[in-house]
Order: C-alpha cells, then sequence, then structure tokens
C-alpha cells in the first residue's frame, strides 16, 4: 500500500476503482450434479427447501400439485411472483419440502426459497427480484407469552371487586 503525501492523492485513492476491494462481487452459478439449484426460503415458522431444473414449469409441493397444497388462489399467486418477475413462469420444473407454520407462511417461504433459487440458477436475475423484496427474509415472528398475562400482550379482565 502506498503512503499518501497530499489530500488530491487521498482523492484518487478513493476514486480508484481498479481495488478489487470495492468492485462487487462475481456471482457465480450454483447448481448440483442432477442441474438443480437448491435454496432454503424462511417465513414466520415455516422453513421450504426449493429445488428448480430446467423444465415444462411443473411445481410438486410435498409430493402434491400446487393446486393441491396452496387451494386458495391469493396463495398460488405468491408463488408465482418471483418467476413472474423475470418472466420465466413455464421454463422451471420446481421441487418444494415445506415444513412448519401455516399455508401463508408456507406460501411466503416457498416464495423466499424460489427467489434464492433463481439466483443460484441466473446470476443475472439477482437485482430485478432483490428491488422487488423478495430475497429479503421477513423477520416478524409471533410474539411470546409474557408471565401473569393471558396471551402476549393482552391482560386478565380487570375487577374491582
Amino acid at each position: 500500500m502506498a503512503t499518501l503525501q497530499s489530500l488530491s492523492d487521498l482523492n484518487r485513492s478513493n476514486t480508484d476503482t481498479s481495488n478489487p476491494e470495492q468492485q462487487a462481487p462475481v456471482r457465480v452459478q450454483k447448481i448440483d450434479k442432477q442441474g438443480r439449484a437448491y435454496a432454503t426460503g424462511k417465513r414466520k415458522d415455516a422453513v421450504a427447501r426449493v429445488w428448480i431444473k430446467p423444465g415444462n414449469g411443473t411445481v410438486v409441493v410435498n409430493g402434491r400439485t400446487i393446486e393441491v397444497y396452496f387451494a386458495r388462489p391469493v396463495l398460488r399467486m405468491i408463488l408465482r411472483q418471483p418467476l413472474e418477475i423475470v418472466s420465466r413462469v413455464d421454463q422451471y420444473d420446481i421441487t418444494v419440502t415445506v415444513k412448519g407454520g401455516g399455508l401463508s407462511g408456507q406460501a411466503g417461504a416457498v416464495r423466499h426459497g424460489l427467489s434464492k433459487a433463481l439466483t443460484y440458477y441466473e446470476p443475472e436475475l439477482r437485482a430485478p427480484l432483490k428491488r422487488e423484496g423478495f430475497l429479503t427474509r421477513d423477520p416478524r415472528v409471533v410474539e411470546r407469552k409474557k408471565y401473569g398475562r393471558k396471551k402476549a400482550r393482552r391482560s386478565f379482565q380487570f375487577s374491582k371487586r
């Protein structure tokens, strides 16, 4: 590392882009021996393990089709959001195992895992998915029940007598 003699040297060193530490990291494709990308998604208490590979767009969740497992159209829409953003709706076969939580949390976990798996398979898709917030794990979880209370915040009914 060179020593700095003046303020102009300092300014030149700050704008120097040849320094590898200041450049954005180069993302590489992460696929396994079967040609699949794997990622884990989480939401509330639900954890989803997602595998994607090139195919005709079949989605299997815990051994069942998406229409059977996520019967509500809103939940299926949540799952399709990352694919619609990057316009890859019928290009990947998706296999999911999801545990814990309710259906809404599971759908959010699958969306998170699917978004991460897409970035592992095609690193250039990271920017649009990140812009929409699909790569961020939603940190909100259920608040714990406190001692001396009926629920997390609800107190027992007050009675004067």
